[in-house]
């Protein structure tokens, strides 16, 4: 009987691990913008990999500008981790940096796009699933239209939350308050992993150097998420979910053991 309920178990645990296998990641939150980091697969210690999505509401009337200007609140926001202000810049840290984001599809970097490629709806990995748009330039769309996100700034603070900001290519986009707007794409940029503390940054909320005001004003409007390790592949999720399962009949195994010795000594 007890072979009967461990097979049942094993099946159930691993039926467990298939569905959360087959899971993509949420959907973003409304009035949100993503920006997920992650080490560039062919260039891992010198590169990384900026992928863009999601989308917000404008929470003023202004307008994105282009590099070689000077660099204006509106453009940017600060970054702090959890409950307590963060740095995201861990190494190499910038100091009103402006930092060239080259077209991931312009690149040489070939086993990025592919392993972005792949993750696009229909193809077929489903630990990790992108928009279609996710392997065109980085692009920022505005009621009235879109524009090339071009370059980052980032700017680290001592002792004070981060900033980071894009600039725009061709003319600077103009945008009213409650315009829709949102970003896709994915770049490169010329800055390794380890120049970052990894983990979830959001912006801190409205005001000088909060917020953009091209998203909503409010904490965590936008989000940067960085990744320590490349895009997992999906034979990595499938191993950690086997091992997972396996623990689980291992322990299940051992708790009814302890369960029947313990009935056992009650009834002698």
């Amino acid at each position: 009987a007890s072979g009967i309920g461990d097979k049942s178990v094993l099946l159930m645990a691993l039926a467990m691990a298939a569905a959360l296998l087959s899971l993509s990641p949420p959907e973003q939150a409304q009035a949100q913008l993503i920006i997920d980091v992650y080490p560039s697969q062919d260039n891992p210690t010198s590169e990384t990999l900026w992928i863009f999505s999601g989308s917000s509401t404008a929470s003023a009337s202004n307008s994105i500008r282009t590099p070689g200007t000077s660099y204006h609140t509106r453009d940017g926001w600060s970054l702090s981790q959890g409950s307590n202000q963060g740095n995201i810049y861990d190494a190499n840290t910038p100091s009103n940096a402006i930092i060239s984001l080259s077209s991931l599809f312009s690149s040489s970097n070939t086993a990025d796009m592919n392993s972005v490629r792949a993750r696009i709806p229909g193809g077929g990995r489903t630990n990790i699933t992108f928009a279609a748009s996710a392997t065109n330039a980085p692009t920022i769309s505005i009621s009235i239209g879109n524009r090339t996100i071009s370059h980052l700034f980032m700017h680290e603070r001592s002792g004070l939350t981060d900033q980071m900001g894009i600039w725009v290519s061709g003319s600077a986009l103009s945008y009213s308050l409650l315009d829709s707007s949102a970003w896709t794409g994915a770049g490169i940029l010329n800055k390794p992993i380890g120049d970052f503390f990894t983990g979830t940054f959001n912006n801190s909320g409205p005001g000088a150097f909060g917020g953009p005001r091209f998203a909503v004003a409010s904490d965590g409007s936008v989000q940067v998420r960085v990744n320590s390790q490349i895009i997992p592949e999906p034979e990595e999720y499938a191993l950690i979910f086997g091992l997972f399962a396996l623990g689980f009949v291992f322990f299940h195994r051992r708790w009814q053991k302890k369960k029947r010795q313990a009935s056992a000594a009650i009834d002698s």
